[in-house]
């Protein structure tokens, strides 16, 4: 799949320490076989190749000059089939609202649906097991800052993704 047709996949990019916790329990309760992924908090789940260069414009006006957004890990959520902790940030909700309305019309129903902010830990799991980790990571919950240090948009092959740009708030 070349670049033409790869769809774009766009996210926000963790801060160091935050993006290394949580990492580190997507490594431990993630199934290995289907963990090809660093922690990460999913915007869009497919842009069209088409949208690249005005996507990359519009990560740049969000972002450039711009104070990282506020954010915390607000809670653990659960996914049915695996758990996620789920992200409170109105500022990064509002980037988005302006990124989707850019690109209405021309977004997949997943991406035009509401977004419910999520760093996801395990997937692809029996829902026992995601019962039992959403139990374990809720007896020891409290709510933490998260930082989230920029916006980054990758191109999505089949498998890693490969990083199209990067874009940090300031």
């Amino acid at each position: 799949m070349s670049a033409v047709d790869a769809p774009i996949i766009v996210t926000a990019l963790l801060g160091a320490e935050d993006a290394a916790w949580l990492t580190d329990l997507r490594r431990a309760y993630f199934p290995p076989e289907r963990n090809h992924l660093d922690a990460h908090l999913t915007l869009f789940h497919h842009i069209a190749p088409s949208l690249a260069p005005e996507l990359k414009q519009r990560l740049v006006a969000e972002t450039r000059g711009v104070p990282m957004p506020p954010a915390r890990v607000g809670g653990v959520m659960s996914l049915g089939r695996g758990t996620a902790f789920r992200i409170e940030s109105p500022e990064l909700e509002a980037i988005r609202a302006r990124l989707a309305d850019a690109f209405r019309g021309m977004l997949m129903p997943q991406d035009q649906a509401g977004w419910r902010p999520h760093v996801t830990i395990q997937n692809k799991v029996e829902p026992a097991a995601a019962k039992v980790l959403k139990a374990e990571l809720e007896a020891g919950f409290t709510p933490r800052p998260l930082a989230v240090a920029g916006l980054a948009a990758w191109w999505y092959r089949g498998g890693p993704w490969e990083l199209m740009s990067r874009h940090m708030f300031a």
